[in-house]
């Protein structure tokens, strides 16, 4: 493994319009005769206060790539300008005066911190200028100068001193300060624990397995060779690869077996380049498989942003489910029909991350006992990603190893006012939307669905998600996501016109021992159903009863059947999560998702809106009823005139 810099330059993000490297510091520690003696290879006499935008011969370093440098002012009434230009920067120079030591203490107490109040976050090279100058009666190493600063402030890519007047070590400042750019050391390597970091980590097993294609667990001579052609253009001889096993074996014995280069060697060869400074080698290795700085995959790499009406979803095709289900079973180690923590976090490793350690993915499937996600589970939680992130499902697919077109492992779903005038969803996978005041029941009714004990729930303020599948009649299934609307979440919500275009149905829950837990709710669904109304976005709706174990409030069977008559939508039905009395709500949460066009409440000012609808098409039919009729007694009179005077 070796070479490969210039075309993993040309990878590089930013390289492609060059790398701009932005010089500040203290007025007076050398920056602008930096630039200057880099550009001209000569020490200038007479420099002016600010330079213009210096560009550095494209072939003073190897990687061919344009460098231009910009030179910055450090007086008060350039602050903002100077604050822009770092912004826009591919790395920055911090310049600090060697026979100025208030210069060096400026670096921790202004100039850094100021970078990160400004959050520019690129590499940073700390520059000594004037090594010339500086007094040599207590000489201090640059390491123990640079030392505490660099433990204090990670975004330190390197420390180097230079002298513009003797030319020493000028060109090196520019060229360190591209390659902190192009070949970043930061997202590879932890400095103080000296090993790869785990994206970087992650990102080369991934390969490992994409470049061990008889499955072995071991990288043959024949494709250590393929691996080289494909990364650097150019086969090892095989001397080379018995000196790059050699030298594996030598330090670790395991990174080597009788099948070749194992992936305990693979990541100790990385480690080792990294840590010889040759990190262009691991970068264009990760750039030659499509990841970009952050070590995921680039753009280029991934399907462009789904185009789809709001009122659309995306689910996942039958091939990338089958997929899944491929996966699911090869990670079963255990046989036991179910992924546990282990097995799960084995399926994610070669991704960045497991992606569904956070909100809103964790904790929203079923689990087993032991904490495992059976298989129902597993594609509940795809289905769920899919919906809402489209592109980051497709993205962790390719990271698990899907091998086909990325745009057929999705499928979008036709708009839902065509379900409506169908009257039939063809969906999968169904969001509904759980409304309801606080302590009704919403997030125990969301609990009960993903099999969590009764005693284990606990009521929350935040949204959150739950996911499952439903079972049909037939055998057939469908996911049912449930998304719990917090009752002060509500207003926000609905503040923009669409926001319940992705919403397949709506459910409101309300203590059915509370009468002012009924009221809220009611006000809820008025709420809904009226911006459903406003703005075209009708959804089915239903009333979930919650605590059907405890007492209803008095008038409560005649005051929710009135509101179910009045807006035409189905009577509450009754749960109790204590008693694990669901009335087959989820399949009936399904049923009526299958059909938009039913369960759609109307308020008041909605049917007021249709009746002048009504009135207004009736005027409308009746005028144009007595043109046609004019019309038509205007056509014969001209039949009858004409022929009168025919006759005469």
């Amino acid at each position: 493994m070796a070479g490969g810099a210039a075309a993993a330059a040309r990878a590089a993000p930013g390289a492609r319009g060059g790398v701009r490297i932005v010089v500040a510091g203290d007025r007076g520690t050398g920056k602008s005769s930096l630039i200057v003696t880099a550009a001209a290879d000569t020490f200038p006499i007479n420099v002016p206060p600010l330079l213009p935008p210096t560009r550095l011969p494209d072939d003073l370093y190897p990687d061919r790539v344009p460098v231009t440098i910009i030179d910055t002012s450090s007086s008060m009434e350039n602050r903002g300008r100077l604050a822009e230009e770092l912004k826009r920067a591919d790395a920055v120079v911090l310049t600090y005066a060697c026979d100025q030591p208030a210069t060096l203490d400026r670096l921790s107490t202004f100039w850094l911190p100021e970078l990160r109040r400004l959050e520019v976050k690129v590499p940073v090279i700390v520059v000594g200028c004037k090594l010339d100058l500086r007094d040599d009666e207590h000489p201090l190493s640059l390491e123990q100068v640079m030392s505490p600063i660099m433990q204090q402030f990670r975004e330190i890519e390197t420390c180097i001193e230079c002298s513009a007047f003797k030319q020493i070590q000028v060109p090196e400042v520019f060229y360190y300060a591209q390659k902190a750019v192009l070949h970043p050391t930061a997202p590879l390597f932890d400095q103080e624990a000296q090993t790869l970091k785990p994206r970087c980590v992650r990102a080369l097993k991934r390969i490992f397995i994409l470049c061990d294609h008889d499955r072995d667990g071991a990288l043959s001579d024949a494709e250590l060779n393929d691996f080289q052609v494909k990364c650097f253009n150019a086969p090892l001889q095989p001397s080379e690869i018995v000196g790059v096993k050699r030298v594996v074996q030598e330090k670790l014995p395991e990174g080597v077996n009788d099948r070749g280069l194992t992936l305990t060697g693979f990541l100790f060869l990385h480690a080792l380049f990294i840590e010889k400074g040759r990190l262009e080698t691991t970068w264009t290795v990760l750039r030659k498989f499509g990841y970009n700085n952050d070590i995921r995959l680039s753009d280029d790499q991934l399907p462009p942003p789904i185009k789809r009406a709001p009122d659309q979803s995306v689910e996942l095709t039958s091939e990338a489910l089958d997929f899944l289900r491929g996966i699911f079973l090869s990670f079963d180690i255990d046989g036991d029909g179910a992924l546990n923590p282990a097995e799960l976090e084995d399926l994610f490793s070669t991704a960045p991350e497991s992606p569904w350690d956070g909100a809103p993915y964790k904790d929203a499937a079923e689990k087993t006992a032991l904490g495992g996600l059976a298989l129902d589970g597993f594609l509940s939680e795809w289905a769920l990603m899919t919906l809402l992130d489209p592109v980051r499902s497709i993205e962790n697919l390719i990271y698990c190893g899907y091998a086909g077109d990325p745009s057929s492992a999705i499928r979008i779903r036709r708009r839902r006012r065509l379900d409506r005038k169908k009257q039939r969803s063809e969906r999968n996978v169904f969001q509904c939307f759980v409304f309801g005041p606080k302590k009704a029941g919403k997030s125990a009714l969301l609990n009960s669905f993903i099999g969590r004990p009764f005693a284990d729930m606990a009521s929350t303020s935040e949204e959150r998600y739950a996911v499952n599948a439903v079972d049909l009649s037939g055998g057939s299934k469908k996911t049912l996501i449930l998304r719990e609307i917090p009752e002060d979440g509500v207003s926000k919500l609905l503040y923009t016109k669409d926001s319940l275009a992705a919403c397949d149905i709506a459910v409101f829950v309300h203590d059915r021992s509370d009468e002012s837990s009924w009221k809220r709710a009611t006000d809820l669904l008025v709420k809904v159903a009226s911006h459903g109304e406003a703005n075209g976005c009708e959804v089915p709706c239903l009333i979930v009863a919650a605590k059907d174990d405890l007492d209803p409030f008095p008038t409560e069977i005649q005051d929710t059947t009135r509101v179910s008559q009045d807006m035409g939508i189905e009577a509450p039905i009754p749960v109790s999560n204590r008693l694990r009395d669901f009335n087959n709500v989820f399949l009936r949460i399904v049923s009526a998702a299958e059909h938009p066009h039913l369960s759609i409440p109307e308020t008041e000012a909605g049917k007021s809106r249709k009746q002048y609808h009504r009135l207004v098409n009736r005027s409308l039919m009746f005028v144009s009823v007595g043109a046609a009729v004019a019309i038509v007694g205007l056509a014969a009179y001209r039949v009858y005139a004409a022929r009168k005077n025919a006759s005469s």
